[in-house]
């Protein structure tokens, strides 16, 4: 044991290195302080989310030949589009890009379950407040 030691401590470098590792853990961000991946927590905004959306539902139609009243009316460009999300519901930017990268990436026998006229699907990626499960 080194002189000036106390007795079973760690010593002067050894409680520097325990401070430095406490500091390292204690000052990130706990699970829920942000966004997804780092992002802000965001709320998405319901008409920026609903026309990127039809957008692409109406390239993703198109590519896979789908030809729904749903696409149609994603194509349409004067079409009435959602302004508010259900009351309740609040969902993140980063909910949003999941959502739409989740469109996009669909194979189209997928999407044709997302944009059929009856009972159409809703990606587990975009059904952000489903009922009885609102935050």
């Amino acid at each position: 044991m080194r002189a000036g030691a106390p007795p079973g401590g760690l010593g002067r470098w050894g409680r520097v290195a325990l401070v430095g590792v406490l500091l390292a853990f204690c000052m990130g961000p706990v699970p829920g302080d942000g966004g997804g991946c780092g992002q802000p927590a965001v709320e998405l905004d319901p008409e920026t989310f609903f026309r990127g959306k039809a957008a692409i539902e109406c390239e993703r139609c198109t590519e896979c030949g789908l030809l729904t009243e749903s696409c149609r009316a994603a194509c349409e460009l004067r079409a009435t589009r959602p302004t508010a999300f259900d009351p309740g519901c609040f969902p993140l930017v980063h909910d949003g890009e999941v959502c739409l990268r989740a469109l996009y990436y669909a194979p189209c026998d997928e999407l044709s379950a997302f944009v059929r006229d009856v009972a159409p699907l809703v990606p587990t990626e975009c059904d952000f407040c489903p009922p009885g499960g609102r935050r």
